[in-house]
């Protein structure tokens, strides 16, 4: 990656100007700066091509031409694409991010998914995603190279199967999602909360968005069927069970996310987050969720099946 002061350099409206720049914590793949120019902020966000060749990501490409797409409705103002580093400049949104705890707060509920409404009924993505076949990615990826996956977490593969075919049977219309919504990616900005950092984005199923919400804040069934209520007009049982699976599914895959960034990436990041606790704690809510006598309520409702007794 070029340097921070050559990659200042490069981007044409700041030459000549007074910069100064920082970095930022939180991104967990990426490189992410705050750079004033003549005191104004921007965000500097320069990505990392062997994330999207390790499976935890989109191409580079793709992410900064959905980020584009996504500043229509509840993404920041992109103002410079640097394609060869690659990198882009986009706006800085004056607000507060949010924590785990924040999104699991009932009342912000409503304006997250308001947030989520406002992407979703935007210009669709050039890329499509579903969970289910990244989480068979991720497992290749595991198996190529070696990567010792948690205990138990192929056992539980028919269950998992058993999932992805109640939810298929009736599916929703596919829209633009961002598909990684950990609270840190919500800004609460005076206009609304926005959404940021479009590493995993592609049009998807709506209802792996609650449910990816879901999982990453740790809600309850109430918070997830309150938040199923908030976005759906009509949030029936159906819609409510389908946000829980995918819920489950989010925590599932993710795991593998974990899995591959720790056993691939890790070194690069000087042990600054603990990817492989990060994974066991997703596998220790999936099992907890797989193990639940009540799954076979939230199949059987999402199906249309009766369920085992």
């Amino acid at each position: 990656m070029p340097s921070i002061a050559d990659l200042l350099e490069r981007v044409p409206s700041w030459m000549g100007r007074a910069v100064e720049w920082q970095r930022l914590q939180g991104g967990l793949s990426h490189h992410i700066y705050r750079v004033d120019v003549d005191c104004v902020p921007y965000v500097l966000r320069v990505l990392e091509p062997a994330v999207s060749a390790a499976g935890l990501g989109i191409p580079p490409e793709q992410e900064i031409a959905n980020t584009v797409l996504a500043a229509h409705t509840v993404g920041a103002q992109v103002y410079e694409v640097l394609p060869d580093v690659p990198a882009v400049v986009i706006e800085y949104l004056p607000g507060r991010t949010l924590g785990a705890a924040e999104v699991r707060r009932p009342e912000i509920i409503p304006s997250i998914a308001t947030a989520c409404r406002r992407l979703h009924a935007g210009p669709a993505f050039g890329n499509d995603f579903d969970i289910f076949v990244k989480r068979a990615e991720l497992l290749d990826v595991c198996a190529r190279h070696d990567l010792p996956l948690p205990g138990g977490y192929l056992d539980r593969s028919s269950t998992v199967d058993a999932i992805a075919a109640a939810l298929a049977v009736a599916p929703l219309p596919s829209v633009p999602c961002h598909n990684d919504l950990l609270a840190e990616n919500f800004i609460a900005t005076g206009d609304g909360v926005r959404i940021i950092d479009y590493q995993l984005s592609g049009n998807n199923d709506p209802a792996f968005e609650l449910g990816d919400v879901a999982a990453e804040a740790d809600y309850d069934p109430d918070l997830a069927g309150l938040l199923a209520g908030e976005y759906f007009a009509d949030a029936d049982e159906t819609l409510r069970a389908r946000v829980r699976l995918y819920q489950v599914a989010s925590n599932v895959t993710w795991t593998l996310w974990f899995t591959v960034h720790h056993g691939l990436l890790s070194a690069r990041d000087q042990g600054a987050f603990d990817y492989a606790a990060e994974a066991a704690d997703k596998w220790g809510q999936a099992q907890e969720a797989l193990d639940d006598p009540g799954l076979g309520r939230l199949l059987a409702a999402v199906s249309g099946r009766t369920p085992h007794p």
